[in-house]
């Protein structure tokens, strides 16, 4: 974003409400005028970015990792929810919490 832009013009931009020319009485070609000059200016003060090798491995990666999931018990819970008959177990929720936390602190004691 450019210093010089004024943060109302981006907002109206960005949100599709009327662009400040047209809130002051100037007229609808007053306000496209702003619109299309602050989107020239939006788009002008882009930054180019590179993605690294590793980084687009990595997210080719996690899209094709599915091998984790379990899609029968997944299929399995939904359909329970659906029919309200999924049954929270807090026991084993709180044990499995206080599991993590265990293994957290002796991860950060060693």
């Amino acid at each position: 974003m450019k210093i010089s832009t004024p943060p109302e013009v981006l907002i109206a931009v960005g949100t599709g409400a009327q662009a400040p020319a047209a809130k002051a009485g100037q007229g609808p070609a007053a306000a496209a005028a702003a619109s299309t000059a602050a989107a020239k200016s939006t788009q002008s003060a882009g930054v180019a970015v590179t993605v690294s090798t590793l980084a687009r491995s990595m997210e080719l990666a996690s899209r094709s990792d599915s091998g984790d999931i379990d899609m029968a018990k997944v299929n399995a819970m939904r359909t329970a929810i659906a029919q309200g008959t999924y049954v929270v177990n807090p026991g084993a929720i709180a044990d499995k919490l206080l599991a993590n936390a265990q293994e957290i602190l002796n991860r950060r004691r060693n």
